[in-house]
């Protein structure tokens, strides 16, 4: 039997994100997903070791690789549509749900259980990976701002405020840690990094 469970992932490379906006760049849900991976994977070392953390950081990794895989089936909604109103964000979220799960059905039967670990966690086991996920997933939004911004693009300006604001209404020590050492070389050319 031939299962296209992975070949359907294959496809994140074809939703876009930032669509009601103009882009210098345009920016897809697997680049996307590496990006929230690597920095999940930095504020949980922060975290560890500066903060006293002990949020497992490979976790952190797989939750952050497989964050939007639902948007393989529903695309990417706008945040001003899906954080606007409680209705509609739970219903999202039902939603995304319902696409992991036909997702899941892709597999194999003897992979399903280890996929359907990462692709809907248990949120009590991982609470403190998925809220360093979720300032991931917001940090990859902010450097994207910032990129825009540094391109002349000025459509991002306000994004990038509030964005930034979330991120640091989340009280997270190692997002305001990387926010004053990290974020700032996001503005510097080649040659002076």
């Amino acid at each position: 039997m031939k299962h296209s469970f992975f070949a359907m992932l294959s496809r994140m490379k074809y939703i876009n994100r930032w669509a009601l906006m103009r882009n210098t760049r345009t920016e897809n849900i697997c680049e996307h997903s590496h990006d929230v991976a690597v920095l999940a994977h930095a504020l949980a070392l922060l975290q560890n070791r500066r903060f006293g953390g002990t949020i497992d950081a490979q976790a952190c990794v797989m939750l952050s690789v497989y964050h939007d895989v639902p948007e393989i089936l529903t695309g990417d909604l706008p945040t001003p549509v899906k954080y606007d109103n409680p209705a509609i964000r739970e219903a999202y979220r039902q939603v995304e749900t319902v696409s992991t799960n036909k997702l899941l059905q892709l597999l194999p039967e003897d992979l399903k259980a280890e996929y359907r670990y990462w692709l809907l966690p248990d949120k009590q086991a991982f609470c403190e990976e998925l809220r360093i996920v979720k300032a991931a997933d917001k940090l990859a939004a902010l450097i994207k701002c910032v990129e825009e911004i540094k391109q002349g693009n000025r459509e991002f300006v306000k994004a990038r405020q509030s964005t930034e604001d979330a991120l640091r209404e989340l009280k997270i020590p190692a997002v305001d840690c990387f926010l004053e050492e990290f974020l700032p070389t996001y503005e510097l050319t080649l040659d002076e990094l």
